[in-house]
């Protein structure tokens, strides 16, 4: 077996807000339209099908106006606690043309505050590699940021 290290991306942060704010964000599709792209990309829509095997596309368009659709299906649901999801499958149980990771997601109450964490695993290692040099570590921090601060208006 591989180690997790030659196929995962973490991010951690102790964000000052309930769990219960980071989840919504996560969660609500006009919600996730004002955190989940770092600019100059923007958002531009977002459906959530929220239970195992539910669908979600999230769309995002580029500064030259390209729009690149984040297809994929949630794996694991528990409200304000975790969200796995995977890009394997694109609706339902359909296969996607190429894998690329499964995202789980924690929300872990510490004292009103939340340790958020986001591991990102791939299916192999150079698709981790490929992620890491596509700014995994800039881009979901830069996202990390935008959603605390949407969070905490809520």
């Amino acid at each position: 077996m591989t180690a997790a290290a030659d196929h995962d991306l973490i991010l951690t942060r102790l964000i000052d807000v309930p769990r219960d704010k980071l989840y919504r964000c996560w969660t609500e599709p006009q919600l996730i339209t004002q955190w989940f792209t770092p600019p100059p990309w923007i958002t531009v829509s977002a459906e959530v099908d929220l239970r195992p095997g539910g669908a979600s596309v999230v769309v995002m368009r580029g500064p030259d106006g390209t729009e690149v659709p984040n297809r994929g299906v949630y794996l694991e649901v528990v409200p304000n606690e975790k969200l796995v999801f995977t890009d394997a499958y694109t609706e339902a149980w359909v296969p996607s043309a190429k894998p690329f990771m499964t995202g789980i997601l924690t929300f872990e109450d510490v004292g009103g505050k939340t340790l958020y964490t986001a591991r990102v695993r791939h299916w192999t290692a150079e698709d981790r590699e490929a992620h890491e040099k596509m700014g995994f570590h800039e881009g979901w921090g830069i996202a990390t940021d935008q959603i605390a601060a949407l969070a905490a208006t809520l």
